[in-house]
């Protein structure tokens, strides 16, 4: 009678440690991917937006939103978002500005 029930313990006491040990690795492996930050002065358009990552996205026709477009402006490379260098990605699509003549 007591057998069974020492088996399931074991059982679910190896599952809930096999189950730590996979969100701990998960957790480990996702912190690996972000950015260090090794001062606390770190300005704030170096810190990744939790909503994009770098993706190999380089033009303005792959982006979504405005804000998306200037996240990867400014944090990844071999961007052609600013044809004219004044630091506001797509501005004929999504980044409309008002300009006085």
């Amino acid at each position: 009678m007591f057998r069974p029930v020492i088996c399931l313990l074991i059982a679910l006491a190896a599952w809930a440690v096999y189950s730590r040990y996979a969100h701990q690795q998960a957790a480990s492996l996702q912190g690996d991917s972000e950015p260090v930050l090794s001062e606390p002065d770190t300005p704030r358009s170096s810190v990744a937006h939790p909503l994009f990552k770098c993706d190999g996205r380089t033009r303005c026709s792959q982006m979504t939103s405005c804000q998306e477009a200037t996240f990867f402006l400014q944090n990844c490379p071999d961007t052609q978002m600013d044809g004219d260098n004044d630091g506001v990605p797509c501005e004929r699509q999504l980044c409309t500005v008002n300009k006085r003549p």
